[in-house]
């Protein structure tokens, strides 16, 4: 009995989203955690995405016609512009999965709660922060256009735009991987329901670049 009550009373660990995710997700059902971790992820794709504010040259956002102040002026704002964005892009994120994975929790007739949905993804979003993070680093460090992770088929290839080769990368895969596992371990899905949202929201993601890619008359590959 006092085994169970401190299991049950366990703090989720974000780094133990790296080597034991199933853990967390347990300790999330028992005790979703929101705010600090929230905190910490905005901080961590912050810093992700002012080292791609800091890898963007005026060639990467397409100015060289402009003269150097106004390219100046144009890269200022598109660098605090971008930085902004890392620090509520973990929210926004998190909110809009938790909601519709949340119809299907409600389908299947689980009795898992927003709380604990919401609390899972940003514990998930780690796995990302931690991809941008590197992948920025790297970026800022050798050079490169920033919009291609160096981690995915599109780095790998030397590709010169992200395309589709872009969507698929190391973390954006494991990231699928853990949301499946926390689908089954906090939202209570069947392990077929949990895997199946997971990799159709994986391919969808790949659909919408496809889809960019045709609008802006790029080939993808």
């Amino acid at each position: 009995m006092e085994q169970e009550v401190k299991t049950s009373s366990a703090k989720p660990s974000m780094l133990g989203m790296i080597w034991s995710p199933g853990e967390q997700f347990d300790r999330i059902r028992q005790n979703p955690k929101i705010w600090v971790p929230l905190i910490l992820v905005s901080i961590l794709y912050a810093a992700g995405m002012f080292l791609m504010a800091v890898s963007m040259d005026a060639s990467y956002l397409g100015l060289e016609g402009m003269s150097e102040a106004e390219a100046e002026m144009v890269m200022m704002f598109s660098r605090v512009g971008v930085a902004i964005t890392g620090i509520f892009t973990p929210v926004v994120v998190a909110l809009i999965s938790g909601g519709i994975y949340m119809i299907f929790i409600k389908i299947a007739g689980s009795d898992a709660t927003f709380k604990q949905i919401f609390s899972m993804n940003i514990y998930i979003l780690v796995i990302g922060g931690i991809g941008l993070l590197v992948n920025m680093a790297l970026r800022a460090a050798i050079g490169g256009n920033p919009e291609i992770f160096i981690t995915s088929l599109a780095g790998l290839m030397n590709s010169e735009k992200p395309g589709v080769l872009g969507s698929i990368e190391l973390f954006s895969i494991w990231q699928s991987v853990v949301t499946a596992i926390g689908l089954h371990r906090v939202g209570g899905l069947s392990k077929g329901w949990a895997w199946g949202i997971a990799i159709a929201f994986f391919i969808i993601g790949i659909v919408f670049t496809l889809i960019s890619n045709t609008l802006t008359g790029i080939t993808g590959v």
